[in-house]
């Protein structure tokens, strides 16, 4: 679905409406689409945008660059936790098992650990869960819960800790991308416990078994791959999003949402709490 995003993050499927989610970080838009009658729909945000999730009465709790927002479904839009800092944005999200948010942020610099990983609790409690990261990415768990996948993308790594609800501990290399083959950035966990990572600069889709062997390349037109997750009403179709920012010479399909048809099989994805 070609769109023109500038930066494209954080596809979603929201089983309550039966629509893929994703946003335009740096567009400041908030993008849904509804693959059984074609219907997009576009929100501007007020501020840049790092994910947009939906929440369990509905609605959608939003990363912001000065905080977490929830939008209520009557479009009305409050701050569950606000804490702007200067130079510093909102990037990826993810929402836990318990439904929690675990929300990253990053640099407009991209200064080395001017990020964190922080949950927030469904009633606006935050602690943060990683300090002094770089550019906070990807996070996922394993289907029973107990594990976290985590990209800090100038790492080149994928890593996985040992999860207990709040806590984490026993951070360890899953995977490392090597060099010429990107950075990666979002994630994905699939019902086999797979780890479906989107290569940034790559143009490409990569799968990890969850002992880290690569089993699986789905290379793309768009070099700049952000993100994946599996959507539709069987959870089979991968959904990709794309950036053009930073590019002279754009591919078409650069800033566009992508579909990979029955390309495996997704685990539904809990609304947030709040």
């Amino acid at each position: 679905m070609a769109a023109g995003a500038t930066l494209g993050e954080g596809p979603t499927w929201d089983p309550a409406s039966g629509r893929l989610l994703w946003v335009d970080v740096l567009g400041m838009r908030v993008h849904s689409y509804d693959p059984s009658t074609g219907r997009r729909a576009v929100r501007t945000t007020e501020q840049h945008v790092g994910a947009a999730k939906p929440r369990a009465g509905g609605g959608l709790v939003l990363n912001l660059r000065d905080g977490v927002g929830l939008l209520d479904p009557d479009g009305a839009f409050r701050w569950l936790h606000r804490e702007p800092v200067p130079g510093r944005r909102a990037n990826d999200a993810a929402v836990a098992p318990d439904g929690s948010l675990w929300a990253g942020t990053m640099r407009y610099d991209e200064a080395a650990g001017g990020g964190t990983l922080s949950r927030v609790a469904g009633d606006g409690a935050v602690r943060t869960v990683l300090p002094d990261v770089t550019v906070s990415n990807g996070t996922g768990w394993s289907p029973d819960g107990r594990l976290v996948y985590y990209v800090d993308t100038p790492t080149r790594r994928v890593d996985v800790f040992d999860c207990d609800g709040e806590d984490v501990r026993g951070r360890r290399p899953l995977a490392v991308i090597e060099d010429g083959a990107g950075y990666p950035d979002g994630l994905t966990v699939d019902a086999d416990g797979c780890v479906w990572v989107a290569l940034w600069d790559g143009g490409a889709v990569r799968r990890y078994t969850p002992s880290g062997e690569l089993d699986r390349v789905i290379e793309l037109p768009a070099r700049r791959v952000t993100a994946c997750a599996f959507g539709g009403a069987a959870l089979t179709d991968l959904y990709v999003t794309t950036a053009r920012v930073g590019l002279t010479r754009p591919h078409p399909l650069s800033g566009s949402l992508l579909v990979l048809p029955t390309a495996g099989q997704g685990l539904a994805q809990p609304p947030f709490t709040g």
